[in-house]
């Protein structure tokens, strides 16, 4: 099977390339920038203007649509782009589309999963099998989220939010699984192994950093402090991860004191 991965550059697209290479899937890899690997064949390929994909999407038996653009033109990248693709894909003759979007896209009101909500439904009504996968953060979010807050001295944040990681590695192999298994036609959920409060979050990693800055609780209002402390970012799925928490920072940092 031939495989085309895009926004392979980044954090859960290093893991998805290697899970599809060692189950021994032919890799095509795109990025709007030119980057080269000696194990996969790299494409240039833009979801924001449609330049590439048609390339891109020529040749290969599936898609694993990892691509996003967060921090700006969102609508542009996850909404319209996934629709260039979706099309391409079609005309191409691809045979399944797994795209990977979050737990929490129909609940949580956040802009950017309005966009993730909507480019699932334009991958649904597309012309290509499809598959969602909705996975829950990546402990190097909560991580990143943390030490950003730190870096004004007390960490802030609602106590209660719940919140799930999930290490990329594991998404990566549910992701693979299911290019093997063939078109869902449906929306899968995948979290990790522990629902923590942000409370216990903290504690853990300020534990692991030997770090002495307090959390400051700060309430979230509205209905979106609501849907985070009821559970909107977490799943009662199965299966889930195996790797916690505590595993990531013990990984990350080591037991050593940092302040």
């Amino acid at each position: 099977m031939r495989v085309l991965v895009t926004g392979a550059g980044g954090r859960l697209g290093s893991h998805v390339l290697a899970r599809l290479r060692d189950d021994g899937m032919s890799v095509r890899a795109s990025s709007r920038r030119p980057r080269i690997g000696s194990d996969v064949e790299w494409v240039v390929a833009d979801l924001a203007t449609g330049d590439g994909l048609a390339e891109a999407v020529t040749g290969v038996d599936a898609v694993v649509h990892l691509a996003s653009s967060p921090r700006g033109r969102t609508h542009q990248v996850d909404v319209l782009g996934t629709r260039r693709l979706v099309l391409a894909a079609g005309a191409a003759g691809v045979q399944h589309l797994v795209y990977i979007s979050i737990v929490g896209v129909d609940r949580v009101p956040i802009p950017y999963y309005r966009h993730k909500l909507a480019a699932e439904q334009v991958v649904a009504a597309g012309p290509v099998p499809w598959s969602v996968l909705r996975a829950t953060q990546f402990p190097e979010f909560l991580d990143d989220l943390l030490a950003t807050s730190a870096r004004l001295g007390p960490v802030f944040g609602d106590r209660a939010v719940l919140a799930q990681p999930v290490d990329p590695g594991e998404v990566a192999a549910r992701l693979a699984a299911r290019v093997a298994a063939g078109p869902l036609g449906g929306i899968e959920k995948f979290g990790g192994p522990q629902v923590l409060r942000f409370d216990e979050a903290v504690r853990a990693w300020r534990e692991a950093r030997g770090s002495r800055r307090p959390l400051l609780p700060v309430r979230i209002p509205g209905r979106l402090g609501r849907e985070l402390r009821a559970g909107g970012l977490v799943t009662e799925a199965l299966p889930r991860g195996v790797r916690t928490w505590a595993d990531h920072l013990a990984d990350t940092y080591g037991g050593t004191a940092r302040r």
